[in-house]
């Protein structure tokens, strides 16, 4: 059965993390880390650091809806990040590491706003969600040295601390939709 494929662009702090924690997805084809939803073209890892180009660090998911849903993807997403700590992540801090949900259809931004909606409702954190939902504009794949950088450096400390937590904490709690799960 040949389904066809939908993209989700989802923003939650450091997008190695992320980008971590999707790649291991039933269903995830690609998991792209990169910058979206800011003011100036082609932007790079240093220019979006200092917090002025608008950008959020994100990741872009190609998936196979027949997989793997969009809500599944946003379960995902929240069990993995902050929504309710505005423009921080742990110790990132600033617009680029804020939390968002660029949507690509209507569909997505209708159930991307349904699902705060039920996450607010449950009270299952104790503020409530501050993730925005934008239309997607244009996304800029990060520097070679980004894209699958915990598979290239898990040992480097951030990645031990913070990276490899996430990818757990998403492998024990979704293992039916992990990769061998």
């Amino acid at each position: 059965m040949n389904s066809e494929r939908e993209v989700a662009t989802l923003a939650g702090g450091c997008f190695w993390c992320l980008e971590a924690v999707f790649r291991q997805l039933q269903g995830v084809e690609q998991a792209v880390s990169g910058y979206i939803g800011g003011h100036i073209a082609d932007p790079t890892y240093k220019q979006v650091c200092t917090g002025t180009t608008g950008h959020a660090e994100a990741v872009q998911i190609t998936f196979d809806p027949a997989i793997i849903s969009f809500r599944d993807l946003l379960e995902v997403f929240f069990a993995s990040h902050d929504p309710t700590t505005l423009n921080r992540q742990g110790n990132d801090v600033g617009t680029q590491y804020r939390s968002a949900i660029f949507y690509h259809s209507a569909e997505q931004q209708q159930a991307a706003q349904q699902f705060i909606a039920e996450v607010d409702a449950a009270g299952d954190w104790p503020n409530r969600v501050v993730t925005e939902i934008t239309v997607a504009g244009t996304f800029y794949p990060a520097e070679g040295y980004h894209q699958d950088y915990f598979a290239n450096n898990a040992r480097q400390p951030y990645c031990q601390l913070v990276v490899a937590p996430k990818v757990a904490k998403v492998r024990q709690k979704f293992a039916q939709k992990v990769t061998g799960g």
